[in-house]
């Protein structure tokens, strides 16, 4: 397919140049990965990866747990078949 056109895109300095150096072990430029993106909306008719809002602050419950952990209170327990067996476990 002939690049006949030009974007231009304002991004954060910093995620620049994290994404730039993945970019570059992968062998791929910001322009190829675009037009990666740009050909999977295409295809999918979406985007081509989640959206997803992540809350970083854990939970009192989860820094209480890692904190019993690393003092030696409690024993690192898992894995669970389901989130209710790690809660059961947890006390929660």
């Amino acid at each position: 397919m002939n690049k006949n056109t030009t974007i231009n895109l304002r991004v954060n300095a910093e995620v620049k140049e994290q994404a730039g150096f993945i970019l570059d072990a992968m062998g791929l430029t910001f322009s190829d990965a675009f037009n990666l993106m740009l050909h999977q909306i295409r295809i999918q008719r979406c985007l081509p990866f989640d959206i997803v809002a992540y809350n970083h602050t854990p939970k009192p419950e989860t820094l209480a747990y890692i904190e019993r952990v690393e003092n030696g209170d409690e024993e690192l327990v898992g894995p669970f078949s389901s989130k209710d067996d790690l809660w059961k476990s947890l006390g929660i």
